[in-house]
């Protein structure tokens, strides 16, 4: 026997076995690494097979601007494009701004190989918390500007595509322009790209532009103010953001968004290792008193455009749609030389503005009379003179077509080109476009709009009006410190009363009505709300313009359009860059018998024999009142004043040249959100934005046909009992009420098997539901048996008769509910019947109200006479720009719209 035969019967056999499992599973591991790399060379030749040169970086075009025009394409409205351009070499630019822009936009800029991993893995953590942000390095910035094709940038179907084509362009460029020199060539061609805001373009023409000075007579703040810039230019504006001191200087606020983004920039510069090129030019003491430097602007020459709050927000959608989603500047938007159609009608934006300048300028003016009349009125206006006292200096207004998505006015602020210096009134600022103000009751419609929708409630739902606690100390009251007892959502609503508003919340869900307003056209500041139940009386933040479209999708029938202020694009050549506008389908994203019974109660809004306080607003039509609704709100510390509504739908054959389906949104307040209204001095939705409101279509509309607000014919018509909303006592009166089919009321108010007594609470809408509302509603009425003004509640409030003591259109009576006693008295007679809602047409039909007594037609209610007496204030809450998670047992919110002697 040889060694090696003795050596191999030693060998454990399994030692053999693990070899051969061992050579197995690294062939495996090779085959797959094989394949992998095969896969990925593969992916890498398919994606960057069409890809531009990078060489084409070098390569340059002369810019062709793009112009603007009306609707009509005949009047100019502006003109945009690379006016101010200046290209400079990397060795002009001073070290400390090539520093200052790596440390905010890249800070491995010099060392990367065109992306950063780490950077994008970390910013996709973070989207996954639900905090998206960017990851793109300086390279890629300026791939997707310049070397990618613009339809692929563009198009939102295409994302992961358009990244990796990104990255990978961003290495091959990386490549081609290697070394230090290559990476000073990338920055360079960075900078000279870049659009500043301001009509600027490369960051030499951007030093002229704002401060006159050439690159190397910057200052440091200067440096660091325009490494901040590039990532939103058109909102960071710095002339957009300036106020005008008495001397007629320019300065951007300390507090404004920018200031504070230069002053990161500073911070970060301060940090180690983040000056790579400046060294120690700047000392760590020198950075942070340069975050205490003025931002002072040089003078502007005025190129004066048309609507041009309304132009900026063109500039923005097309730059969505030639650049992409989120890039607010790209090659092919700056030298495209588009020819752009937009929606604005130019007479309706005329007026547009001459009703927001007389709100809020003309009662700041010297001589209010005087501007009056420049503005085209004969006369001061009673309630202009008003506002003369009030500290409220400005004004807004947007008006939708909502059946096409057309925005045809736009007014982001009172006079863009004002040079004034006060804070409380910045011109050119776009309130519609970009402010985030709160809606206050102009929000409410959303409310009772999803708890329809989702069949959880109708306009004839009976809520309870009594001060409750709704937990953590949360006590709403109404604006007027009422508390009425039994009412419908129908009267809810059109007497934008608090505690029905929350209530309606608890039932249908705060974060459920959160998302549900998106799909009408909301879009919310943030993810989610923490304000709890507050959020029924419009607390959170949105835009005009998303509230205007909410609007919209409810005038339509529940159809969301969207918005747009474009209508075609043409190129240099005459060719549609992309398919022109057409009238949307809209998506259905709410039942169109939910939005028309909305509908139908906001309307009511303008009828005065219904609603005697927001009646007096009624749109003046051919025949009498045009069809319209209206919805007013007023927020925290009326801080925001608002009125919304639209007017009825004409249909193609019935519309006329320059007639339009309009929802029109109108915001007072100050640009820098301060309070506008005090207890000592009082001014309110229903003082300003509803003579805007109506102003502006009374204006408008005039010679056009009126056409009758979309109520679907396949809502049903049911009376009800005015105050449960259940079907009325036999030989009782009711009041018409319309539903969706077959959620008409089947329970009857009755004294002999009905619902009457107590059992109004325990077997009417939700209060049974909730024993702290149940506790409030028993409290309630044990003061309302010692009568009207009876004050209790967590509130202090008093008990009243709907709706006050002057107006009462079902009798000074709460209904079958105090009838408890002996549930067999006859219920009290009212004093009048209000109108019923207009039919499908738009039209009130005639109506005789029957009598309880049977004696006769009840009257009609009268309309409203002002009181004498003094209105008692009402309270004025904390401000609580934050809502808490939970209740906050701070005051809440009050819709001071509902004070009928504002």
């Amino acid at each position: 026997m040889t060694a090696a035969t003795r050596r191999a019967q030693r060998r454990p056999a399994g030692r053999s076995t693990l070899g051969r499992i061992a050579i197995v599973v690294f062939a495996t591991v090779a085959a797959l690494g094989v394949l992998g790399a095969l896969a990925v060379v593969g992916g890498y030749m398919v994606l960057s097979a069409d890809l531009i040169s990078p060489k084409a970086l070098r390569e340059f075009r002369p810019a062709e601007e793009s112009i603007v025009y009306d609707r009509t394409g005949q009047h100019e409205l502006a003109r945009f494009g690379e006016l101010k351009r200046e290209i400079v070499t990397f060795e002009d630019i001073p070290p400390i701004l090539i520093d200052a822009t790596t440390a905010i936009e890249d800070k491995t800029f010099w060392t990367n190989s065109g992306f950063d991993p780490a950077a994008i893995a970390a910013a996709g953590l973070d989207a996954i918390r639900g905090n998206a942000r960017g990851a793109s390095t300086i390279t890629q910035q300026l791939v997707r500007a310049r070397l990618l094709d613009g339809d692929l940038v563009q198009s939102k179907d295409r994302t992961v595509e358009r990244k990796l084509k990104e990255i990978i362009q961003s290495v091959r460029l990386t490549q081609t322009f290697p070394g230090l020199n290559g990476k000073k060539e990338i920055m360079a061609a960075y900078l000279n790209q870049n659009f500043y805001g301001n009509n600027s373009y490369g960051v030499k023409a951007a030093a002229r532009s704002y401060f006159d000075k050439e690159l190397a007579e910057l200052t440091l703040g200067e440096v660091a103010i325009l490494a901040a810039l590039p990532q939103s230019p058109s909102n960071y504006d710095l002339v957009r953001n300036a106020v005008e001191r008495d001397d007629g200087t320019l300065v951007v606020p300390a507090d404004t968004e920018i200031v504070r983004r230069r002053n990161v920039v500073l911070d970060l510069l301060a940090q180690p290792g983040r000056r790579v090129l400046s060294e120690d030019e700047y000392t760590a003491t020198e950075l942070a008193a340069a975050k205490d430097e003025p931002v002072v602007l040089a003078a502007q020459t005025d190129d004066r455009w048309t609507a041009p709050h309304f132009v900026w927000q063109v500039r923005d959608e097309l730059a969505e749609r030639v650049c992409g989603e989120g890039v607010q500047s790209c090659k092919k938007l700056e030298q495209g030389g588009y020819r752009i159609t937009t929606t604005l009608d130019l007479e309706l934006q005329q007026a547009a503005e001459r009703w927001v300048a007389l709100a809020a300028l003309v009662p700041k003016h010297k001589d209010p009379a005087k501007a009056a009349e420049a503005l085209g009125f004969d006369e001061l206006e009673p309630w202009v003179e008003r506002l003369i006292e009030k500290d409220l200096n400005n004004g807004a207004l947007v008006a939708l077509d909502y059946q096409t998505g057309e925005l045809v006015a736009y007014v982001g602020s009172a006079d863009y080109y004002s040079r004034s210096g006060n804070a409380r009134f910045q011109p050119k600022f776009d309130v519609i476009g970009d402010g985030w103000r709160q809606p206050g009751s102009a929000f409410k419609p959303f409310n009772y709009l999803t708890g329809v929708d989702d069949g959880t409630m109708t306009a004839a739902t009976m809520f309870m009006d009594v001060g409750t606690d709704f937990g953590a100390g949360y006590t709403p009251s109404n604006a007027d410190n009422l508390e009425r007892g039994p009412v419908r959502v129908r009267q809810a609503l059109q007497f934008s009363l608090n505690i029905p508003a929350v209530k309606a919340m608890a039932v249908s869900r705060t974060e459920h009505v959160f998302d549900r307003a998106e799909d009408y056209g909301i879009r919310w500041r943030e993810n989610s709300t923490d304000a709890g139940l507050s959020f029924a009386l419009g607390v959170e933040e949105v835009r005009p313009i998303d509230l205007v479209t909410a609007y919209g999708t409810m005038a339509n029938q529940g159809r969301y359009t969207g918005h747009t202020s474009v209508l075609r694009v043409t190129d240099a050549f005459g060719r549609d860059a992309f398919p022109p506008h057409e009238r949307p389908a809209g998506e259905q994203v709410v039942s169109p018998e939910a939005a028309g019974i909305l509908t139908s109660i906001l309307a009511d809004n303008t009828n005065p024999d219904v609603n005697p306080f927001w009646g007096r607003f009624a749109i003046d039509g051919p025949d009498g009142r045009r069809p319209a609704t209206l919805k007013t709100g007023t927020n925290n510390d009326a801080k925001d004043l608002n009125a919304y509504g639209y007017i009825g739908t004409p249909d193609e054959a019935g519309r006329g040249e320059g007639e339009y389906a309009l929802a029109v949104g109108v915001w007072n307040g100050n640009s820098d959100n301060t309070v506008v209204s005090t207890p000592d001095n009082p001014v309110f939705s229903i003082d300003v934005t509803t003579y805007v409101w109506q102003g502006f279509l009374n204006e408008v509309t005039q010679g056009w046909a009126s056409a009758p607000l979309a109520v679907p014919g396949s809502l049903t018509r049911a009376e009800v009992d005015p105050w449960t909303g259940l079907r009325p006592a036999d030989g009782e009166a009711g009041v018409e009420e319309v539903f969706a089919p077959g959620t008409q009321p089947t329970a009857q108010v009755g004294y002999e098997g009905g619902v009457c007594g107590n059992g109004v609470l325990e077997k009417v809408g939700y209060e049974a539901r909730f024993e702290n509302w149940l506790a409030a509603d028993r409290d309630w009425v044990q003061r309302a048996r010692r009568g009207p003004g009876t004050v209790g509640g967590p509130e202090d409030t008093a008990v009243s008769y709907f709706y006050n003591g002057d107006f009462n259109p079902f009798g000074r009576s709460w209904g079958p509910l105090m009838d408890d006693a002996a549930c067999g008295a006859p219920l009290p007679t009212p004093t009048c019947f209000p109108a019923p809602t207009p039919g499908a047409d738009g039209v009130v039909p005639p109506f005789t109200a029957p009598s309880p007594s049977g004696s006769g037609p009840a009257p009609l209610c009268p309309r409203f006479r002002r009181r004498s007496r003094r209105r008692r204030p009402a309270p004025t809450p904390s401000p609580t720009p934050t809502p808490s998670p939970t209740p906050s047992p701070t005051p809440s919110p009050t819709d001071a719209d509902a004070e009928p002697d504002a």
